[in-house]
């Protein structure tokens, strides 16, 4: 008897498909999505307060933020290979019929190994920040803004350790795909922070007044508050409490060299796309104190819709390691298209924004009628221009990261970064903005170039990775 192939399925059923899949995805994005826009809120409360104080401090204020994240980020790349870790290990158990104590061991092992890696790389990077803020002069920034961004990056400093802390905890929470939590500790942080930077600015409430230090100050204050009220909030869950161990001490050697050996790559990975736009911010420094304000609040903008993509990269990452370890290849492939249909949807809204509205966006930062900040403004509202477009690939490749992720692939993301980057990008920011003289634009056109490469290159290596990992299965089973 002839067996009739099945028929490739139609339009109306791929978008039923894709309906469903963007339900099932959001489900864990969402979530994730509105904690880290919460948690963006806390530089952007910080870059505002700066703004309110003068140019050069936003100027300053700026580059000290982009300092603090390049060596933020870095350690969150660290620790984030935990959540699929913990996601594979609960879907195992899972597979195998339920809750055992070998996959509790686990996750409890992970945790600890976690809290470990966040230590060492918190402490490390605090010093790393320091010793930063003094070479900033042998940059090219002026001497009065490199003075103010060492003060800032002092205060910023002991911040770094329960800001790493707070991000391994996140990750088990995550992995168990109970992150409800972190949204309401994030949205309780944004209006702490803004109240202590308005006091440590002002010095009201009986605080000194510390002015741009104060900014400091208050986001490391912010960030320890933050990790101890995520650790009490998972003490109270029934599921997490009996798997959250945070003795670092006790920690697996086996399982922290596991975790560094996915985590570099993750880390330099997250650091080469943090230091691309470090080292652009410098560069626009070199064109004036409008030109660095422009960029910051600029920066600033694209920062805070890239955590769209962070929320589906993260829960797009998660679901690939549990798909995988269910079995599930083809679910596995269906969730980058999910991913980027969800993403193009958001990014599409906020480019016509941008457009239609360009001095109601940058208003929080910049204020279009005060003499010093006329040349930042119309420098910043050219530059809209760009980003418009570049988010679709920030977007893009940041998910791209995320998949290969899911497929414990955390080595390609960073090769890909170094040719998109640093191969492809600052080349052409260079070329665009000194030797054809556009300046912060040319800059910002460079930056698309290389998130545009590396967009491409990276959601093709996940379609090749993923199909080997589907040839080895089948050969296994």
């Amino acid at each position: 008897m002839r067996t009739v192939p099945p028929k490739p399925p139609g339009p109306s059923t791929r978008a039923t498909t894709l309906l469903r899949d963007s339900r099932a995805l959001a489900g864990l994005a969402v979530p994730l999505v509105l904690t880290q826009l919460a948690q963006v809120a806390l530089t952007t409360t910080d870059t505002v307060m700066m703004g309110l104080l003068s140019t050069r401090d936003l100027a300053a204020g700026g580059l000290a933020l982009v300092i603090f994240n390049q060596l933020r980020t870095m350690g969150v790349g660290l620790v984030t290979s935990v959540g699929n870790r913990i996601a594979a290990a609960a879907a195992r158990a899972e597979s195998a019929g339920g809750d055992t104590a070998g996959g509790r061991d686990a996750v409890r092992g992970i945790v600890r190994a976690s809290m470990a890696v966040a230590t060492l790389a918190g402490l490390a990077g605090a010093a790393l920040m320091l010793l930063t803020g003094q070479a900033l002069t042998w940059l090219g920034q002026e001497a009065a803004v490199a003075d103010r961004v060492q003060t800032t990056l002092l205060a910023l400093a002991p911040g770094l350790l329960p800001c790493l802390w707070f991000q391994a905890v996140r990750q088990f929470t995550v992995g168990m795909r109970r992150p409800q939590a972190l949204l309401r500790i994030t949205l309780a942080s944004v209006a702490v922070n803004a109240g202590l930077d308005w006091a440590l600015i002002r010095g009201t409430w009986g605080l000194p007044a510390l002015g741009l230090p104060g900014i400091g100050v208050a986001t490391s204050v912010v960030y320890l508050l933050s990790f101890l009220a995520l650790y009490a909030s998972a003490k109270r869950d029934p599921v997490l409490a009996p798997l959250l161990r945070l003795n670092a001490a006790k920690a697996d050697r086996a399982t922290v060299r596991e975790l560094v050996r996915l985590g570099v790559p993750i880390a330099a990975t997250y650091g080469s796309e943090a230091g691309f736009f470090s080292v652009t911010a410098l560069m626009a420094g070199s064109f004036g104190t409008a030109a660095l304000a422009a960029h910051t609040a600029v920066n600033q903008l694209v920062y805070i819709v890239f955590q769209v993509a962070v929320g589906l990269s993260h829960a797009a990452s998660i679901n690939v390691s549990r798909e995988l370890a269910l079995g599930r290849a083809d679910a596995a492939r269906r969730i980058k298209n999910t991913a980027l249909a969800c993403a193009a949807a958001v990014m599409a809204a906020v480019a016509l924004l941008y457009l239609t509205l360009p001095r109601l966006v940058l208003w929080p930062f910049l204020d279009p009628g005060a003499a010093g900040d006329a040349e930042a403004v119309s420098i910043a509202t050219r530059l809209l221009f760009v980003i418009a477009v570049l988010q679709f690939f920030d977007c893009a490749q940041n998910i791209g990261v995320g998949l290969l992720r899911g497929l414990d692939d955390t080595k390609s993301g960073f090769r890909i970064t170094l040719i998109g980057y640093w191969l492809i990008g600052l080349p052409a920011a260079w070329l665009l903005g000194y030797a054809a003289g556009l300046d912060t634009l040319g800059i910002w056109l460079g930056l698309l170039a290389g998130l545009a490469s590396t967009a491409i290159l990276l959601l093709r290596r996940y379609g090749a990775s993923l199909r080997t990992h589907s040839r080895a299965a089948a050969v296994a089973a």
